[in-house]
């Protein structure tokens, strides 16, 4: 099947918030033929969000995604779309967020060192596949050193998980202004 590799390849798209990121990596997706997966990390916590959600999904139906909820399980999830031509996971950033907010419930300290094991699990997974993984997640390390512990260790565990990410990832997309530029691999390089 045009599109799809005999190993998983992995696509790690970043920027700022509003930039531009999830349509370009849903863009990328509708390019590949074949089933298309969205897995989606944010939890409905209030109504906004409720209705963000919804308009997010209504926008996937044109490009026939078939659409998980999971907030913490990405790699048990990757494990049962071995079909999926294309799987899309928006965002790493608040699957983070889900793991930190599950680790305070559970009296769980959180390392540097289980965010890389975690985001080696789900790399692993993603090779297992034939398809393609696109990750999006947002850059939040170039601004000032956060004034609590909280966010702090929040800004060290997605930059953990981002570079442990990219590091694997066959190609890294900065998203700034709609714009997209590779700054590892080309579009051809997924593609296949």
């Amino acid at each position: 099947m045009q599109g799809v590799c005999e190993m998983g390849k992995i696509v790690l798209i970043t920027g700022g918030s509003r930039s531009g990121k999830s349509s370009y990596a849903l863009g990328i997706g509708q390019s590949v033929p074949g089933p298309r997966t969205f897995i989606a990390t944010c939890p409905m916590i209030d109504d906004e969000i409720k209705v963000r959600i919804e308009l997010h999904r209504r926008e996937r139906l044109s490009g026939n995604w078939k659409t998980i909820e999971q907030q913490t399980d990405i790699a048990k999830t990757l494990e049962t779309l071995k079909e999926s031509a294309v799987i899309l996971v928006d965002c790493l950033t608040l699957w983070v967020n889900n793991i930190m907010y599950r680790a305070k419930t559970e009296s769980e300290d959180l390392s540097e060192a289980y965010m890389e094991q975690r985001s080696n699990e789900v790399i692993n997974m993603c090779r297992k596949l034939s398809g393609m993984t696109i990750f999006v997640t947002n850059e939040i390390g170039m601004g000032i050193v956060p004034e609590d512990k909280h966010t702090r260790l929040y800004r060290d565990l997605l930059g953990r998980c981002n570079q442990t990410i990219a590091a694997e990832a066959d190609a890294v997309v900065l998203v700034m202004c709609g714009i997209a530029t590779f700054i590892k691999g080309e579009l051809k390089d997924v593609i296949t």
